[in-house]
């Protein structure tokens, strides 16, 4: 008789991440997101920065539920998503002004969406982290693609002031890397470390 799959966790109230599991046949056993400052240390490359946010997100979310004997061993899912131009962290928009910022140095130019990734069991040692390098390019952005785009209100709460899975795709000319992963969970990598720990993700299909 095969065992049944850990129990998992998602570090985060985004809709986005819930529906990228979805995609691979995953749902949440609880959605619990990490409340953590997000603020970058002094001389933190933005690779840097997504590992240690996915990481200490993880580690709030193990640290609330350590105590409850029946989230022991559950698996927590927690990432983050940095957009930066050179070493530059671009932030998550939430003012008009910030945006249109953002999407005026990104016009016309190329930048790098770095996404941090780290499954770690609740109560054991143990949690693996990855970071997924994505370089996106977007096309030259006239004043009115960027009022509309800012009116449409698209880029609220977004890192670097945009969506990629949102009308935002219409600006962008080349993606090298993982879609899933500037959307904000890359999907290959999350089904390669669940299943390092034990977790069958074919298992929901049939």
């Amino acid at each position: 008789m095969t065992a049944n799959n850990p129990k998992l966790v998602l570090a985060s109230a985004s809709p986005r991440r819930v529906e990228l599991l979805a995609q691979i046949g995953i749902k949440p056993d609880r959605i619990h997101p990490a409340d953590i400052d997000e603020t970058a240390l002094a001389r933190e490359t933005p690779r840097q920065l997504a590992e240690r946010l996915a990481r200490k997100k993880a580690e709030a979310v193990c640290a609330a539920l350590g105590a409850d004997a029946a989230w022991h061993g559950a698996l927590v899912i927690a990432a983050d998503t940095v957009v930066a131009v050179g070493r530059r962290v671009l932030p998550k928009a939430e003012r008009e002004d910030e945006a249109q910022a953002c999407l005026a140095l990104l016009s016309g130019r190329g930048h790098r969406v770095y996404t941090g990734l780290c499954v770690h069991p609740v109560g054991e040692d143990g949690h693996k982290a990855r970071v997924i390098e994505s370089r996106v390019t977007f096309k030259h952005l006239s004043r009115h693609e960027i009022s509309a785009y800012l009116a449409s209100g698209d880029w609220h709460g977004k890192a670097g002031g945009y969506a990629i899975q949102g009308m935002a795709a219409a600006f962008i000319s080349q993606l090298v890397g993982s879609h899933s992963a500037v959307v904000g969970l890359p999907l290959y990598e999350t089904a390669h470390l669940l299943s390092g720990r034990g977790y069958d993700v074919q298992r929901a299909w049939t």
